[in-house]
């Protein structure tokens, strides 16, 4: 497998879409969501779909997204510590969920 990026992705495949669910699936640009779906398709996504991130991103960008990406922001732990296994990330980092939504200025209503 590549693993650097060397297309550049003009539109996510239809079966993204399902992962997409709280977004206009038409207007998502592949490289300024990048985070976004990465993390989405690792909680919510098939093997197929992980494998279409490592063909269209690269290993060492999904690497550099996942280690930078609060722990807190995956659902899945049994996902997430397979692909930690499979790129080789030894340490993720650690931040509430609460202080990232924060620090976006989006301020989660209290109950």
């Amino acid at each position: 497998m590549d693993t650097k990026n060397t297309k550049k992705i003009k539109k996510l495949p239809e079966d993204f879409k399902m992962l997409m669910w709280g977004y206009d699936f038409d207007k998502i640009d592949p490289e300024q969501a990048k985070e976004l779906i990465i993390i989405n398709t690792l909680n919510y996504g098939s093997w197929r779909q992980w494998k279409w991130l490592v063909e269209n991103y690269g290993l060492l960008e999904l690497k550099k997204i996942i280690e930078n990406t609060p722990k807190s922001e995956f659902r899945n732990y049994r996902a997430l510590s397979l692909i930690s296994l499979i790129l080789g990330i030894k340490k993720m980092k650690y931040e509430n969920r609460g202080i990232k939504i924060q620090a976006k200025g989006n301020t989660p209503v209290s109950l």
